[in-house]
């Protein structure tokens, strides 16, 4: 993956395909007519290293249907369009695709293999009010940060509230990660400038950064993940920077810069590995994706401003997968994309 590509790529409609083992999808109302060509980058004659797959904007467009209970209500009480409103966080796990919708106030469960969906909008009884960030863990949990509430729920799959992860110390939670080999959740808190690490059952167990500009210190911090060998990635938002930790917490390096260049960060947000290593970060304002190397050498970017497929409107949230799907919350389009990485020989 070493050919650089702008990031106001000119796009061309694709037609919708399904990964391998990946769930199929359908094309966007607003998408337009495809061509029959993939969308891919970068553009032939190079070696494609990055494909459109397709977009869910509802669960339907999955093939899946609302449950039994959900079915009634809709005849005893009228519709109830299941659309999503703006998606903030996205993740998956076992033929489940979770979705953060802050607009709907709603944690979307889209179970692709039984074919049904669920709608959490309560903890408890607490109904949600800004739900930001998803992580799925161990023993089909799922892990869920609401901002407004700033507490993080752990619910089982089946949708049950398990437990509640809330302290004075948590002020903001806006990103998750679960590094399953660990049984550690990493949970950045934007307000604290800090990092602050859980066990699975959310005992603490320690935090990462504090306020400020030298290494290893953040800047609100929004987003986080780790890749398959434990290291951590931090989106510092206002430091314009990824800040990369180690397994063990400790400090190993950081690249980006603010500006509106290719490779610069304006509104960086989403962060993501895939198995060969390379960093995947969103840009909102830019509306795409720059994927660089771990040493912050930009190596392709994907995405514009716009409704069709491979476009973005104020993106936010982003997961990679182990089989190197990649999936993005397309928040102002109101709609999940999803990607898949292609590997091949001479990746960087």
């Amino acid at each position: 993956m070493r050919i650089k590509t702008s990031l106001t790529t000119v796009l061309t409609l694709a037609v919708l395909t399904t990964a391998c083992g990946g769930p199929a999808v359908r094309e966007h109302p607003a998408a337009g007519k495809a061509s029959a060509e993939p969308l891919v980058w970068p553009k032939p004659p190079r070696p494609a290293r990055v494909r459109f797959i397709g977009t869910v904007a509802r669960p339907a467009d999955l093939g899946v249907k609302p449950s039994f209970w959900k079915r009634l209500g809709k005849l005893l009480h009228g519709a109830d369009p299941d659309w999503f409103i703006r998606p903030g966080g996205v993740a998956a796990q076992d033929n489940k695709i979770y979705v953060a919708d802050p607009g709907a106030q709603t944690l979307w469960v889209l179970d692709t293999e039984a074919g049904r969906f669920q709608r959490i909008e309560k903890a408890g009884r607490q109904p949600l009010v800004s739900p930001v960030a998803v992580a799925p863990g161990r023993n089909a949990r799922v892990y869920l940060a609401d901002s407004y509430l700033a507490k993080v729920f752990v619910y089982h799959a089946d949708a049950k509230l398990q437990t509640i992860i809330s302290n004075k110390k948590l002020q903001r939670p806006a990103g998750l990660a679960y590094d399953a080999a660990k049984d550690r959740l990493y949970v950045a808190d934007s307000a604290a400038h800090r990092i602050w690490i859980f066990d699975g059952q959310g005992k603490p167990v320690g935090a990462l950064g504090g306020r400020g500009t030298a290494k290893g210190r953040f800047n609100f911090p929004t987003h986080v993940t780790v890749d398959r060998k434990g290291v951590l990635y931090v989106t510092d938002a206002m430091g314009f920077r990824i800040q990369i930790f180690g397994p063990d917490g400790g400090f190993l390096s950081t690249f980006g810069r603010h500006g509106n260049a290719s490779g610069d960060f304006a509104a960086p947000k989403g962060v993501g590995a895939d198995s060969a290593g390379h960093v995947y970060v969103v840009d909102a304002l830019f509306d795409a994706v720059q994927i660089f190397d771990r040493g912050g050498r930009l190596l392709l970017s994907f995405g514009e401003r716009g409704l069709g497929p491979g476009q973005f409107w104020l993106p936010g949230g982003l997961y990679i997968d182990k089989q190197d799907r990649i999936y993005v919350a397309d928040a102002y389009n109101q709609r999940i994309q999803i990607f898949e990485y292609l590997s091949g020989g001479g990746d960087g």
